[in-house]
Order: structure tokens, then sequence, then C-alpha cells
């Protein structure tokens, strides 16, 4: 049994998403977690080591880390056509939009809402490298094709979907973003997932 340790209205939303969109039966367990603001504290019911969300229990296996559970997810249920298997193509660019959503866009995206943005021509001295360069080739890449990986919706435009979602208000002029956004949120298992955020 697929069972999600979920907080209402918290990262693991997108988890709770992709599970919809695989169609499996899977059980949410509804736990509390600490939060910057507001009410909130570890909960001890929550099986991730850090007491955050999302984390995913499958037959004994506890998975955490949203691009690693996106990945085990497809991985195991490869029928559900959600992301390429191995030596299938396409592998190679979904795997490396699963880890530059958590190795670039995220922190790059945090960076912005800081304000901790270089100034235009100053080289970048963060590891992710410059925040308006990731706005630029998610852009770009949105501009060309209506999801990350071309024609088909996958596991990564659960991760930067949902990035974007959470961030748009960081990037704005970017019609590609809105239109993105509106394919997402008219995905029926994007509804059933807001129906089940808050239990």
């Amino acid at each position: 049994m697929l069972t999600l340790h979920h907080a209402p209205r918290s990262r693991s939303l997108r988890i709770l998403w992709l599970l919809e969109e695989l169609g499996e039966p899977f059980e949410v367990n509804y736990v509390s977690i600490a939060r910057g603001q507001g009410p909130g504290a570890p909960d001890p019911a929550n099986p991730h080591p850090d007491k955050k969300v999302p984390a995913l229990s499958h037959d004994g296996a506890l998975v955490t880390e949203s691009g690693a559970i996106v990945l085990y997810l497809t991985d195991a249920f490869p029928h559900a056509g959600l992301g390429p298997q191995v030596g299938a193509p396409g592998r190679a660019a979904y795997l490396t939009w699963l880890a530059y959503s958590a190795g670039v866009v995220e922190p790059a995206l945090f960076a912005i809402a800081r304000g901790h943005v270089q100034a235009e021509g100053e080289a970048a001295t963060a590891a992710w490298g410059d925040p308006r360069a990731m706005e630029r080739r998610l852009a770009q890449t949105l501009s060309a094709h209506p999801y990350v990986l071309g024609e088909a919706f996958s596991g990564a435009d659960v991760l930067i979907g949902s990035a974007v979602q959470f961030a748009q208000r960081l990037m704005p002029g970017h019609p590609e973003f809105d239109a993105y956004l509106a394919r997402l949120a008219a995905r029926p298992a994007f509804q059933r997932a807001l129906a089940r955020d808050e239990g």
C-alpha cells in the first residue's frame, strides 16, 4: 500500500497530485509540521526523519524528498506513462529536470524571494547560478513546448509546475508561465488533489 504522509497547504500537495495522476490506490496520513509562520509543530506520527513532508511509505520502504519520491513512483508504476523508463528516449532529460528542480529552481526562487539576486552581468557566486538565468531557461522551455519534456505531461511537471505556481509573483511578465499553470490546473488529478489537501 502507498501511504503519503502529508500536511495541508504544504509542498507535499505535489506528491498528492502525482498519486492522483498515477491512478493507484493510496492512503493519506495527515500530519502536522513546524511552519515558519502560524501554528504547527513536528508530529510524532510522521515517519520522516526530520518530521517534514512529503514522505511516502510503500511496502515497508520510506522515501523522502520530492524529487526522489517522483522518480520512485514513476519508475514503480511505469504503466501510468508519467516518466520515461531506464533506456527509453527522454530518460536523460527527465532525470535532468528532476535534479534541476531541487538543485537550481527552488534555491534560485528563494534567492529571488529574499532579494539575493546579482546585478545584471555580475558573476553568480551561488552554487545554483544566476536566478534570472533559471527564469529565462524555464520561460524558453515553456515557450517552445506545453510541458518541460515536450508534448507530454510527466512527473517533472509536478515539480516544476508546483515551483512556478508557488513563485509566479516572483517571475512576472511571462505569459508562457500563465498558460502552463492553466494547463496544469485543468488536469482532473490536480483538482482531486486540491479537494483532498485539507482532508
